[in-house]
C-alpha cells in the first residue's frame, strides 16, 4: 500500500512548480473523467498525513470536483486497498481557502476504521 502521485502531470514551471526531488509533494494537472475538464491537484506527504487537494478547471472556469473525479484521484494517488477520507471539521476549525477545492487525507502512521460494506454500498 502506498501514496504516489501522477508524475506525468507534475507542474514543472510557474506557480506551484516542483520536480521529482520533491517526492510526492507538488502540483499536478491530470485529465478529468468528465469531458472537457482538467483536475488540478496539490499533493503532500508531511506532518504524518498524506494529502491531495483537488479542483476541477476548464479554461477560466472552476468548480467542485464530482464524486467520479474524486474516485479517479483516489485511484491515481493511492493503491486500491488504501482507505482515504474527506473531513468535515469542527466549525471552529473550518478553513475555506478556495471554494471549489475538496481534499483527500490518509494518516501515515494510523489505521482508519471503516463501517461494514453493507452500510456504505
Amino acid at each position: 500500500m502506498g501514496f504516489h502521485v501522477p508524475e506525468s502531470g507534475r507542474v514543472l514551471t510557474g506557480p506551484g512548480a516542483s520536480d521529482t526531488r520533491d517526492g510526492n509533494n507538488g502540483a499536478f494537472g491530470v485529465p478529468s473523467c468528465e469531458p472537457g475538464w482538467q483536475l488540478f491537484l496539490i499533493a503532500s506527504d508531511g506532518a504524518c498525513w498524506e494529502h491531495v487537494s483537488v479542483r476541477a478547471i476548464r479554461e477560466r472556469q472552476s468548480r467542485i470536483p464530482t464524486w467520479r473525479e474524486m474516485t479517479l484521484v483516489k485511484a491515481l494517488c493511492w493503491d486500491d486497498d488504501d482507505v482515504v477520507i474527506q473531513f468535515h471539521p469542527r466549525r471552529a476549525e473550518y478553513v475555506n481557502t478556495h471554494p471549489h477545492v475538496l481534499h483527500l487525507w490518509r494518516p501515515m502512521d494510523a489505521w482508519l476504521p471503516t463501517p461494514p460494506p453493507w452500510m456504505v454500498g
